[in-house]
């Protein structure tokens, strides 16, 4: 586990300093509930303010202090001291429960986040539009956007097929997913986006032309497969998913051996790194410990 400044969480609070703490592990990141509280609430003793706010929470029967976890963060005074946190929903959650005018427009923001999925719900057209104009945002070229775009109701046809082989949303879609991809880059997702230097954000959209088009192959020829061999249950699937990414890896082999050179890179579209600093103790090793 590493502590850093993410960029994105201190945005929210306008650039204050808020300890973030990234579990490779678990793949999420944990906030430092005194800085959160100290920075909405405005309080010279952010550690008093959440004691009574504590409190008040746990008679309310609100779930964010019981999911809670304690990490040991650095402090001013450099030594290293355990430290409530939480989770990213668990800091909206804590956000939403502090009365201060600092905590209105990221109350506001989140209403209208509630808003956009319900309307989404109704009207799924919308969030296409959506995420189109987030990627026309970020900088991505109409081309790429359309094979983006083409690969996600790919993967949807895909994913549909395995649902109806018996195949379990969730941790069985990720087994055939690190199959396929194992098979054709020689990484699992986790591993490929570590390569990348990724946390949170999505491989596909870090990969370059050449590299979603080997994901997509890898995959269309899967589903190609399944819906010509009809495989049943996780262990068939997993050799039909074998089979998709062993298409990609002859047509990477092919292309690497007439370009002289890898096609899978390091290369992201992020415009920030992450600092990499001090191994800490896990959320789970820490609780134990404490």
């Amino acid at each position: 586990m590493r502590q850093d400044k993410m960029h994105l969480i201190n945005k929210i609070f306008n650039n204050e300093t808020i300890r973030t703490v990234w579990d490779k592990e678990e793949e999420k990141y944990y906030i430092s509930v005194v800085d959160i509280v100290g920075v909405i609430s405005e309080s010279k003793d952010g550690r008093k303010y959440w004691n009574k706010l504590k409190q008040r929470l746990k008679e309310e029967g609100n779930e964010t202090v019981t999911n809670c976890h304690q990490l040991k963060l650095k402090a001013t005074d450099g030594k290293y001291r355990l430290t409530d946190v939480v989770d990213i929903e668990g800091m909206f959650r804590l956000i939403e429960s502090i009365p201060s005018k600092n905590a209105e427009p990221i109350k506001q923001w989140l209403a209208k986040l509630g808003k956009e999925r319900i309307d989404d719900i109704f009207n799924p057209s919308l969030a296409a539009q959506r995420a189109i104009d987030i990627y026309r945002a970020k900088g991505y070229d109409e081309k790429w956007i359309a094979k983006r775009l083409k690969g996600i109701q790919e993967r949807k046809e895909l994913t549909d097929i395995w649902q109806e082989s018996g195949i379990t949303e969730g941790k069985e879609y990720a087994i055939l997913t690190n199959e396929i991809y194992k098979e054709w880059s020689g990484m699992t997702a986790k591993e490929y986006k570590q390569y990348k230097g990724l946390r949170k954000e999505s491989l596909r959209d870090n990969m370059d032309n050449i590299e979603i088009i080997l994901a997509d192959l890898s995959e269309e020829t899967a589903k190609r497969l399944a819906q010509k061999h009809k495989p049943q249950g996780l262990e068939q699937n997993k050799e039909v998913a074998r089979m998709g990414g062993h298409a990609a890896k002859v047509a990477r082999e092919d292309i690497e051996k007439n370009l002289g050179e890898a096609v899978i890179t390091k290369q992201n579209r992020l415009d920030y790194e992450y600092e990499e600093t001090i191994k800490l103790d896990s959320p789970k090793e820490v609780k134990e410990n404490s």
